[in-house]
């Protein structure tokens, strides 16, 4: 197993990261459908929130590109999100890139600072996603 395969595992057990570095971290499980393929695929994710919302961050540590998961939205925007043991559907929408994505990513970098680093590791616009409960 991988390193997210054993956090997802770990998560959906006990409802939150019980051992390694994300202990007491807000994080979510995000579930996107494939582009391509139109398999699912699950990766653990810290969020922040505004509102009813939780805000993602696609930094991939600060690589050059995006994660796939963030390609994945923009084909199929429609993800299943699993908080704690609540699990339901959300719709994705990436932040414009206006004030919107700077406010967002601001506020997220001042809850989790890490993401402050990550600007500083790639010359790409880091995109910001919004995750809405869909009724």
């Amino acid at each position: 197993m991988s390193f997210n395969d054993d956090l997802i595992k770990d998560y959906r057990a006990a409802g939150k990261i019980t051992s390694g570095p994300f202990v007491g971290r807000q994080l979510l499980l995000l579930t996107t459908t494939g582009a391509k393929s139109g398999s699912t695929r699950t990766v653990p994710l810290v969020y922040t929130k505004e509102g009813d919302d939780y805000i993602v961050v696609a930094s991939k540590g600060g690589a050059p590109t995006s994660p796939d998961w963030f390609h994945n939205l923009k084909v199929n925007p429609t993800v299943t999100v699993e908080v704690g043991t609540a699990r339901f559907q959300a719709k994705a929408t990436p932040a414009s890139p206006d004030t919107e994505r700077e406010r967002l990513y601001s506020a997220h970098a001042k809850v989790h600072p890490g993401f402050l680093d990550y600007l500083k590791k790639t010359t790409r616009r880091i995109p910001v996603v919004r995750l809405t409960r869909i009724a």
